[in-house]
């Protein structure tokens, strides 16, 4: 499967299945379809704390489902500059729109080095077809 609607291509990836969207200092937040489909239905997700200082690749919240709870890792350093208040209510966005209403996060990006660490579509592409 090419890299499509599961894996938009104008987005970062880590390998523990979130994505980013970088913009400028500003870097949006998810889990990806992938990682969604594999949690199953969402029922909760607990969100970090706008003013939180997030470190790259530690926990900044996470997501319980009907299967799993499965920690969110933050992609990169910084302060978290907003979060997505409305999953408090509705948790089964990140179901039904991973890469959109299902963001969870915006992190103000501390060291932009920490961008080449992320995953281009189609390394996250290889890394989720051959799980």
């Amino acid at each position: 499967m090419g890299v499509g609607k599961m894996v938009p291509s104008e987005l970062k990836y880590t390998t523990e299945h979130e994505w980013v969207k970088v913009e400028g200092k500003r870097a949006t937040v998810g889990i990806t379809a992938y990682a969604q489909k594999e949690l199953g239905d969402v029922v909760y997700v607990e969100l970090p704390a706008v003013g939180e200082k997030v470190k790259s690749k530690a926990g900044m919240g996470s997501i319980e489902s009907v299967k799993a709870v499965s920690d969110v890792y933050a992609p990169l350093s910084g302060e978290i500059l907003e979060v997505n208040d409305e999953l408090q209510f509705n948790p089964e966005l990140v179901n039904q729109d991973p890469y959109g209403k299902g963001w969870i996060a915006v992190i103000e990006v501390a060291n932009p080095d920490e961008l080449k660490d992320l995953l281009t579509a189609e390394a996250y592409q290889k890394l989720i077809g051959e799980e």
